[in-house]
């Protein structure tokens, strides 16, 4: 009887579920690379401004972005997330050199205190935002090193890959990082 109860439950529920995700998932269609590979979490390519609108109807709250500011030298892009009522971070990151452990702690502290409220995480195409979150997983989460890789992938990183690796193996040991 408990059993089927809850069945019943999960099958009421699971619909709305759904539901509640796919509104925000079509209104960030539109962004380059975006993905949705966490809870609260969505992960993107370069933001332009008439994106801030579909931010706000996705209902994201906060932006991590792993940008230099050079990139988009006629996008103020702190500005018109602020003017939105979105938080907005800065953390960037060039390329491989950035990939540092001082830089991943930096990004972890910004996902920690993002906490549950939705949160994009980009850059470019979304490759430096999966290989800051492949490094996060295997220093700050104890993932191996294949586990960290698979993840970065998840989130979007791609030629920064080989950089990622090397740094695994290199702060390892040479060993095998994590469980």
């Amino acid at each position: 009887m408990l059993r089927s109860l809850l069945w019943s439950l999960l099958l009421a529920i699971t619909p709305l579920a759904v539901h509640a995700a796919a509104p925000a998932e079509a209104a960030l269609a539109g962004l380059p690379n975006a993905s949705f590979p966490a809870p609260h979490r969505v992960a993107s390519g370069r933001l332009q401004a008439g994106d801030v609108a579909a931010l706000k109807a996705a209902g994201i709250a906060q932006v991590i972005d792993l940008s230099v500011d050079s990139e988009t030298p006629r996008f103020d892009e702190a500005a018109a997330m602020r003017a939105a009522g979105i938080g907005y971070h800065n953390l960037p990151i060039h390329g491989a050199a950035d990939l540092t452990r001082h830089n991943v702690a930096q990004f972890d502290r910004l996902l920690r205190e993002a906490g549950v409220r939705e949160t994009l995480v980009h850059c470019a195409s979304s490759n430096r935002v999966g290989a800051m979150i492949a490094l996060r997983a295997a220093l700050i989460g104890g993932k191996s090193s294949d586990a960290a890789l698979a993840e970065g992938r998840r989130w979007g990183m791609k030629s920064l890959e080989p950089a990622v690796r090397e740094r695994l193996q290199a702060w390892s040991g040479g060993k095998e990082h994590g469980r």
